[in-house]
């Protein structure tokens, strides 16, 4: 298949010549480096600035233009009307394929700092030449970025929605039930488990959705649809502190937007119940 057929083309491997605009991911600590509007400043902006990476990463090409991640000192301060931005906040000003590389350029940025030594002899690691990994000399492991496959289930029950609110939402803010993936374990028995847990609902009927990537901080979200079975709602009062039973024309406050999977999931089942999303 074509390259020209995907917006973003990964690679590893600096490329010889650089070409005349790159596109650069510049962060300090996992805030990006933008312009005032939230969009990416170009690379002669960036150096007019004066700012100065601790470290660079290749990622691949975007719309045929080569992309950088680069880390910048834990001291960096905005400057020449650039600032720091958590990619959160960026979701209006980015987009949709330009979010998702700095995403995934915040997980590179993160995987390369924090390997720059073997974990079980200390010696300095070297970037492989065959993939994204670094590897120690003496032991021979390798190390690749950290990916966190997590689950998040829409469960329904005829015409309702299973809504839960964690401890760390806004008040009044609902959402899907989610939560990571053990070693071990498949998708599908992860819902299971996890309504459970959070819950006490058993599920069945568990059925793939969508996926997103999620780089808050690494995850990978399994986004499906799962039917109640059996039981009634007791919240473990830990990651989730209120669940609920909701109609769709009944629905509760939920996250705005349509920039996440627990959107996606929820707008679903909104339309399936004759219900137009929020936009």
């Amino acid at each position: 298949m074509s390259h020209d057929h995907f917006r973003f083309w990964p690679h590893h491997k600096f490329p010889e010549d650089p070409g005349e605009d790159p596109i650069v991911f510049a962060f300090k600590g996992r805030d990006l480096l933008v312009a005032e509007d939230g969009t990416l400043p170009d690379i002669g902006k960036i150096d007019e600035a004066g700012y100065e990476a601790v470290r660079r990463q290749y990622l691949g090409s975007l719309d045929g233009r080569h992309c950088y991640s680069a880390e910048l000192p834990d001291d960096a301060t905005p400057m020449g009307g650039l600032r720091f931005s958590n990619l959160h906040m960026l979701y209006g000003s980015l987009d949709e394929a330009t979010h998702a590389v700095a995403g995934r350029a915040v997980q590179i940025v993160e995987w390369d700092r924090t390997h720059q030594y073997c974990g079980a002899c200390a010696e300095p690691t070297v970037v492989s030449e065959m993939d994204r990994s670094r590897a120690c000399p003496s032991c021979q492991i390798p190390m690749y970025p950290r990916l966190s496959p997590a689950m998040i289930v829409a469960v329904e029950r005829d015409d309702e929605i299973l809504l839960g609110r964690s401890p760390h939402f806004p008040e009044g803010i609902m959402s899907v039930l989610a939560g990571f993936v053990e070693p071990g374990e498949s998708a599908e028995d992860a819902v299971k488990r996890e309504v459970f847990e959070e819950t006490k609902i058993l599920v069945k009927n568990v059925q793939y959705f969508s996926s997103q990537a999620w780089p808050f901080p690494n995850s990978l979200m399994l986004g499906f649809r799962a039917e109640y079975d059996a039981g009634e709602i007791e919240v473990d009062g830990e990651e989730v502190v209120e669940a609920e039973w909701f109609k769709a024309k009944e629905m509760p406050n939920f996250f705005p937007g349509r920039v996440s999977i627990s959107q996606w999931l929820i707008h679903d089942f909104l339309e399936r119940n004759g219900v137009t999303p929020p936009k």
